[in-house]
């Protein structure tokens, strides 16, 4: 998985357009592995919680992973329960997503307009100040 962060160094020229969209890609695969893991924990955790079948489950999975929330009333302790916790991760999990998504992206962006510190211009320093410069 450290492939998923890997990138050249600012040091190293922009990747070429294949390699860019290599990464969009494999990332792409990282995260619909993620959506497809997530959806079977949530469709066994109906199952098992809530007796619900198969196809039951997984369309309030698929609700719940989207944001929409569960189809129907949940009647067990536990398949509420399974259902906040899953909800809260499903909504976390939407960062985690759209940042495996995004990041090639955000890096391209960022090495492309990459200013080298020796080109920038130094900023000032305000706390060089002596004694003798406070008191006139």
């Amino acid at each position: 998985m450290r492939h998923l962060y890997t990138f050249e160094s600012r040091e190293q020229p922009l990747a070429s357009s294949d390699v860019f969209y290599g990464r969009l890609g494999r990332n792409a695969g990282w995260a619909l592995a993620v959506v497809v893991g997530s959806l079977l924990l949530g469709t066994s955790g109906y199952m098992y919680f809530e007796g619900m079948p198969l196809i039951d489950a997984l369309a309030n999975a698929s609700m719940i992973l989207s944001g929409m929330g569960p189809l129907g009333p949940l009647y067990t302790t536990g398949g509420k329960l399974f259902a906040s916790f899953y909800a809260i991760a499903s909504g976390l999990l939407l960062f985690v997503i759209a940042g495996l998504m995004l990041l090639p992206v955000y890096h391209r962006i960022l090495h492309r307009f990459h200013v080298d510190e020796e080109d920038a211009a130094p900023l000032p320093d305000v706390h060089r100040h002596s004694s003798k410069d406070r008191s006139a």
